[in-house]
């Protein structure tokens, strides 16, 4: 205290850095400490005495323990056939020789692009009582139930092909990573496709695969969508039953007890992965790498099969995304009864988004929480990696461990926290309703983004030129001028990335929206759960269509932006015309 003291005293004390540090005291206590700590307090402190009551009360509820057992089956389950149908698509577009890899590629990487409740909506809309593959099938059986996509099957279903993104992004890195080297010489010693595949390419991606597959288990033990969707009445997971409790007030131990269950498992499951991962890789000991070329598969009926499959999931990717900008342009009658006519198509449905307040209101409230979320998410991953990269003390290094912390929480764990710490979500429009939930979904959608954001800028942080900042101190720059002027025109490109990617996922966000957001400031995400319900009107299932082709065209630039380049390839474009026009007036 007297070292403090003295150091106000001698002006030694940087006022912008302590505000900041503060700030960050204040927001991580308040929305990553309290709740959680809260939320224990809750369910297990009853009249200051420790209580198993809502222990009991799970016990005795069967609904909590099949939504318990059907969550443990679905992650398992998915575990293996997401694998098999990634790792499938990876090797279909980068290992094996396949015809028109290219085109494959794009329908495979449509899960980039929408995900959640709406690539969910989409499935159902095309397999539905309603859908097109309904319609061919009953041609084929007049006796089959229309409403068959329903339950485990249809969660799975489409669990197995929306669950690939990570194999499209991680291991077709590592796949093109490969030395093409091993492989030859394994030719040269007279190994089979089969052998080269089995004993020495899919062992090389064994960490890539393990850690995909433990985050595939993560998200089939934490899925929504699904379950609340196609999952009908008789297969509902532990998302969808926290949702159910937690609308009940006399039910919301029961709801917080399975968050936290919830909480402990995605908490196991990612310190066993990076402890695995920490473990030796499989490398390559070649001193110089050979781009990975191509196989031809050599056997001609598996190379005719391995066609077919190939193109029968890309039709089973592209089937959803097609329906839906179909129909996005077509009347209510051809929605209704999922027959189209050149006299159904119309652009009425897209007029309306943008004449009529209810139609584009979504898309605002969505927009606004997205870019303010995504913004201060960029802030705030920026000073903690300024502070932990440049720790001055040792009390500078616990940011990160505390930053970190949604990192072994699901989203729901997070939601419950903060509706019973926070109070929000009771019916009183002129009270904290009004108030309270607008703001505490803002800051439910800053939390989730924080592990993802920091890991990613500070990870720009370490790869920073230091003499670019020992420059700027010896010509007298203050710090934060430094980190204004300096360091971050350097890092620019990752948190724009970062926060293009933020606003992409959270445009449509569906798991934390569905517990604390406003009845009169619905998200895109709620809007469009609702018009997949069966009491939906014809109306509102046509605005969820051009909602979602709407969706998937700013994801796509948003991807374009962040992931592959285009800001860089803007700002060559900017430059050049700038010199064009420079050059014109000389």
């Amino acid at each position: 205290m007297n070292k403090m003291i003295k150091k106000f005293k001698d002006g030694n004390v940087n006022i912008p850095s302590l505000i900041l540090k503060v700030a960050l005291i204040w927001f991580i206590f308040s929305f990553l400490i309290f709740p959680n700590i809260n939320l224990l307090i809750n369910v297990f402190v009853k009249d200051g005495q420790f209580s198993t009551a809502a222990v009991s009360k799970i016990m005795s509820s069967a609904r909590a323990m099949n939504s318990l057992k059907n969550s443990f089956i679905l992650a398992t389950a998915s575990m293996v056939t997401v694998n098999i149908s990634g790792i499938l698509i990876v090797l279909f577009t980068e290992y094996f020789d396949i015809k028109g890899a290219k085109i494959l590629s794009l329908g495979f990487l449509t899960t980039l692009i929408y995900g959640g409740v709406v690539l969910v909506t989409g499935y159902k809309f095309v397999y539905g009582s309603s859908g097109i593959v309904t319609k061919v099938l009953m041609n084929f059986f007049p006796q089959m139930d229309p409403n068959w996509f329903v339950g485990f099957g249809a969660v799975l279903f489409i669990m197995t092909f929306s669950g690939t993104s990570n194999h499209m992004m991680f291991l077709s890195n590592a796949i093109r990573g490969l030395d093409y080297h091993t492989i030859e010489a394994a030719k040269n010693m007279g190994a089979s496709q089969g052998t080269i595949l089995f004993r020495i390419v899919l062992p090389v991606l064994k960490p890539t695969i393990f850690a995909i597959t433990i985050l595939t288990f993560l998200a089939g033990l934490s899925t929504m969508a699904g379950p609340l969707i196609v999952g009908g009445p008789d297969f509902q997971t532990i998302n969808p039953m926290i949702k159910t409790f937690a609308q009940m007030q006399n039910s919301r131990e029961i709801a917080a007890l399975l968050a936290i269950i919830l909480g402990v498992a995605t908490s196991i499951l990612l310190i066993i992965m990076q402890k695995v991962e920490k473990k030796g890789n499989y490398i390559s000991v070649s001193k110089t790498k050979a781009k990975i070329s191509r196989q031809k598969i050599e056997n001609p009926v598996l190379n005719v099969i391995a066609h077919i499959v190939a193109y029968v999931m890309f039709v089973i990717y592209m089937l959803p995304v097609v329906y839906v900008f179909i129909f996005s342009f077509t009347d209510s009658l051809a929605i209704k009864t999922g027959r189209i006519s050149f006299s159904s198509f119309t652009l009425k449905n897209y007029r309306h988004l943008f004449e009529m307040p209810s139609a584009y209101k979504p898309y605002l409230v969505s927009l606004v929480y997205s870019i303010v979320a995504a913004v201060v998410v960029a802030f705030i991953a920026v000073a903690v990696a300024r502070i932990v990269t440049k720790a001055k003390n040792k009390w500078d290094k616990v940011y990160e461990p505390l930053i970190l912390i949604p990192w072994l929480l699901p989203s729901t764990l997070i939601a419950m926290g903060l509706m019973m710490t926070y109070d929000v979500g009771r019916v009183n429009l002129f009270g904290k309703v009004l108030i309270g939930t607008p703001v505490m979904m803002l800051f439910a959608y800053i939390v989730v983004k924080i592990p993802f954001s920091y890991r990613m800028i500070r990870a720009s942080f370490f790869s920073l030129d230091g003499n670019l900042e020992e420059a700027a101190k010896v010509m007298g720059a203050k710090p934060f001028y430094t980190l204004r002027r300096v360091i971050l025109p350097v890092i620019m490109p990752v948190v724009l990335s970062v926060m293009v990617l933020n606003f992409n996922s959270l445009l449509s966000e569906y798991d934390l929206s569905v517990f604390l957001y406003h009845p009169f400031l619905q998200p895109l995400g709620i809007v469009i759960k609702g018009a997949s319900e069966e009491t939906a009107t014809t109306e509102a299932q046509a605005m969820a269509f051009v909602y979602s082709v709407i969706l998937m065209v700013i994801s796509t630039a948003s991807l374009w932006l962040g992931r592959y380049g285009g800001f860089s390839i803007l700002k060559r474009i900017i430059l050049r015309r700038t010199k064009k026009e420079a050059g014109d007036k000389e």
